[in-house]
C-alpha cells in the first residue's frame, strides 16, 4: 500500500506538470515572483519496510527545520530543505528466551530533500524529488511485557548505515506566507549494516515515513 501511494504521488506530480505553468507562485500581495525562506515543523508517522517480518508497527516522531522556495517559472519552483527528522519503528517479539515485548528503533536524521514544486491550482501544489540524510543519533530500547524499558547499549549509530537516501512525493496548500502539507518518504537504502546485529534485527529494512507539517515563509 505504501509503495502504491508513493508511486501515485510521483506519477501525479509528473503528469500534471505540463499544464500548470499558468498558475501563480507568488502571494496576492506580490506583483513578481520572489524567493521565500522559512521554517517548518510537524509530525512523522514512520515504519520500516521488512522483507520477511510482518509485525512491524508505526512509530510517531517529528520533523523540524528550514526551507527555501526558489521560483523558476510561474507555477514551478525548486524547494530545498534542511530538516532534523525522527524515524524508526516498533518491532514486537515473542520467544521462549526473551518472552514478549517490543524493540523501539529511534533513528534521528539530518535530512536534505530537494523538491520540484508544481502548482495545480493557485494555492495547491504537488512536490516530488529525492532526499539524502545522515544519521545523527540512534538508540534502540527494549520494552518487555512487564513495562520495563532498557536501552540496548550494543546498538548505536556505529551499528547502522550513516547515510540514507530515497524519494519524496507529496502535496501542499499555500495560503499567503503559510504552508501546510503531507508527504511520503520512500527509503532506498538499508538501515542496518549487513552482517551486523542491527542488520539481523531490522531484516535489511528501509525507512518509510508519512510527514505532516506546517510552515511559514518570509
Amino acid at each position: 500500500m505504501k509503495r502504491i501511494m508513493c508511486a501515485a504521488l510521483l506519477t501525479a506530480a509528473l503528469t500534471t506538470g505540463a499544464g500548470v505553468f499558468a498558475q501563480e507562485q507568488q502571494t496576492t500581495g506580490e506583483s513578481t515572483l520572489s524567493p521565500k525562506f522559512g521554517i517548518k515543523g510537524g509530525v512523522n508517522l514512520t515504519n520500516m519496510f521488512v522483507d520477511d517480518v510482518s509485525d512491524e508497527n508505526m512509530k510517531v516522531g517529528f520533523n523540524a527545520g528550514f526551507f527555501a522556495k526558489l521560483p523558476v517559472a510561474r507555477g514551478f519552483s525548486i524547494q530545498p530543505e534542511l530538516l532534523y527528522t525522527s524515524k524508526g519503528a516498533k518491532l514486537t517479539y515473542d520467544n521462549i528466551i526473551e518472552g514478549e515485548g517490543e524493540y523501539r528503533f529511534n533513528l534521528n536524521y539530518i535530512e536534505l530533500p530537494v523538491l520540484a514544486v508544481i502548482n495545480v491550482a493557485k494555492n495547491f501544489n504537488l512536490h516530488v524529488g529525492p532526499y539524502v540524510s545522515y544519521l545523527a543519533e540512534a538508540n534502540i530500547k527494549d520494552l518487555d511485557d512487564d513495562g520495563d524499558m532498557d536501552e540496548i547499549a550494543d546498538l548505536n549509530t556505529d551499528n547502522f548505515n550513516r547515510w540514507d537516501y530515497g524519494l519524496v512525493g507529496g502535496l501542499g496548500i499555500d495560503i499567503s506566507n503559510f504552508t501546510i502539507g503531507a508527504r511520503y518518504n520512500y527509503g532506498l537504502k538499508e538501515i542496518g549494516k549487513s552482517g551486523s546485529l542491527s542488520g539481523q534485527l531490522t531484516k535489511d529494512s528501509r525507512n518509510s515515513a508519512v510527514s505532516l507539517y506546517i510552515g511559514i515563509g518570509f
